[in-house]
């Protein structure tokens, strides 16, 4: 599968675009803020039906017009071109359409042109909250699994009735044990699932991960992500009788798989801690690359890669590994942005890649 053109009206800061994309690797050059970025933001959209970086659709229109407009024609395995378009009018729904027919639910839409997004922002996956490695792992997962989807969405409904439950308890001083046990026998119920699945996903995806980091680090440092949760050494009803009293004095619910994370670690130290920028940068390509791989081989075609300005805090061999590895026939079309031309036009003098060059100054991109 492949993106072979791109058209954009009044998204970001650009007015009208025309692009036609080569197969293998395709790279936007040029300073920040230029654009680069907004053109990987628009294919995330055409896979997502969202903005990879700004959640609310009508920012992304661009400053002064009343609409947006993303057209992406895509080639599947010799198939017939499909056409996906996503539309956006101010004080309007977004419409999002596959050959001019409208989705009905913008979830159907999801996982049909699979693409893995690599960019600075991700580093938030070693250095936020639990919130964000949770919310990475039931992304990916959520993709393949609907299932999986509507386990984790019933689990949040309860959570949340659980939650309204306890403040209430405090607010009129009183108890009820058995409203509160139908609550917990929902979330025990949507939980063993979830934690059994993120199990059984971290055992498929940490060898393709430790893999790709020691390519891209030369095998220096060893590294492991280790699931944590408190479903791993207890059941989750046993969990909430013995918490009960201290989720009635803090009005929330303390125990559970909302509480789950990932320690990612090097050399067994936690990264976050101990490692470098340039090992950090390394743990999250390496991370995306592997996410890369167990999409394909669930989906038994190649994603697309957008790697957006990445090379930041690389030194140049890793630089070349990354674009060689990538280049290869086991990754499919890549998209690549950097602030550098003469490094992307170096390595490809030594690598015989078919790719395609644009250099991109104030919205426009012209193909060198």
């Amino acid at each position: 599968m492949y993106l072979k053109k791109l058209t954009l009206s009044n998204f970001k800061n650009y007015t009208e675009t025309d692009l036609e994309f080569s197969e293998k690797v395709n790279c936007f050059v040029g300073d920040n803020g230029e654009g680069k970025t907004n053109l990987m933001d628009a294919i995330y959209y055409l896979s997502f039906c969202k903005s990879y970086f700004n959640p609310i659709d009508s920012q992304n229109i661009k400053h002064g017009e009343d609409f947006f407009a993303i057209h992406g024609t895509y080639q599947k395995n010799g198939d017939k071109a499909d056409v996906i378009s996503c539309i956006q009018k101010r004080n309007q729904r977004k419409a999002f359409k596959i050959n001019k027919k409208e989705y009905d639910k913008l979830a159907d839409h999801i996982g049909s042109f699979p693409l893995v997004m690599v960019s600075p922002y991700d580093t938030d996956l070693i250095n936020e909250g639990s919130d964000v490695r949770r919310k990475y792992i039931d992304g990916l997962i959520s993709q393949f699994d609907r299932i999986y989807l509507d386990d984790l969405l019933n689990y949040n409904k309860a959570l949340e009735q659980r939650n309204v439950l306890l403040k209430r308890f405090a607010d009129k001083i009183s108890f009820d044990a058995n409203s509160l046990e139908l609550w917990n026998a929902h979330l025990c119920k949507n939980a063993e699932n979830i934690h059994q699945k993120r199990k059984t996903f971290l055992v498929d995806f940490l060898p393709l991960f430790q893999e790709y980091f020691a390519y891209i680090s030369g095998g220096k440092e060893e590294v492991f992500i280790e699931y944590i949760s408190q479903l791993n050494e207890n059941n989750l009803s046993d969990l909430f009788a013995t918490n009960l009293k201290r989720d009635r004095m803090l009005q929330y619910t303390t125990c559970g798989i909302h509480k789950d994370d990932l320690e990612l670690k090097i050399a067994g130290y936690p990264v976050k801690k101990f490692g470098s920028q340039g090992q950090q940068k390394s743990f999250v390509v390496a991370m995306k690359l592997a996410q890369f791989e167990f999409t394909r081989n669930i989906k038994t075609f190649r994603p697309i890669l957008l790697l957006d300005d990445i090379f930041d805090k690389l030194d140049n061999s890793r630089v070349e590994q990354l674009i060689k590895l990538t280049g290869s026939d086991k990754f499919g079309q890549v998209f690549i942005t950097d602030t550098q031309p003469d490094r992307i036009a170096k390595i490809f003098q030594n690598a015989e890649i078919p790719h395609k060059i644009f250099n991109i100054t104030t919205g426009t991109a012209k193909e060198l």
